[in-house]
């Protein structure tokens, strides 16, 4: 996937078209990061984790090579992957602090819907940034590297949002409990 990654770039610097080459780049970087994550902090990462950050990246960086003008539901996928990731990334984070700290308990009950708000959350967020970025481009004659078109499209992504959000809300217990206490072990066992 990586060797794709750089043959974006290069497809971007050939066509002269600026999308392909940052987004390939700033995904690029975030292939390396499981690797780095292993090597810098003691912090094994299942290889289907790293195949599922690779994706969502590369998904999104065809994207902005032309696949979501092509494709009308290429944005759904990418959007419902990201937005999937986000939560794993998400329910890691609060179940490592759960696990470390007696002075908090989220109930496993509450995990699923803490994951789904957050990435709600986030959908919001990055909703607004696209919305702010078009009122940059409008104000500027600049084009951007993300737009937002209309709000069929934010309803859109916020429905396939909220899907990545399910999945990972409903499975991420059974399948991301073992990061949760990987993550705990190597960052916070000295500090009980």
């Amino acid at each position: 996937m990586q060797v794709v990654l750089v043959g974006l770039v290069g497809y971007g610097g050939l066509t002269g078209q600026p999308k392909p080459i940052v987004n390939g780049l700033l995904a690029l970087v975030v292939t390396f990061l499981p690797a780095a994550f292993e090597r810098n902090y003691d912090l094994p990462l299942d290889p289907w984790l790293g195949l599922w950050i690779t994706t969502a990246v590369l998904l999104h960086t065809l994207g902005s090579a032309g696949f979501y003008a092509r494709i009308g539901w290429w944005d759904h996928l990418t959007h419902a992957m990201s937005a999937s990731l986000l939560a794993a990334v998400g329910y890691t984070t609060a179940r490592a602090i759960d696990l470390h700290s007696d002075d908090i308990h989220i109930p496993r009950r509450f995990f699923s819907v803490y994951i789904f708000v957050v990435v709600l959350s986030f959908g919001v967020a990055w909703e607004l940034f696209e919305f702010g970025l078009d009122a940059l481009a409008d104000a500027t004659g600049r084009t951007m590297p993300l737009a937002q078109h209309g709000l069929d499209d934010t309803v859109r992504d916020a429905m396939f949002n909220s899907l990545g959000a399910l999945l990972v809300a409903v499975f991420g217990q059974a399948h991301l409990t073992g990061v949760a206490e990987s993550v705990r072990e190597r960052f916070f066992a000295g500090d009980r």
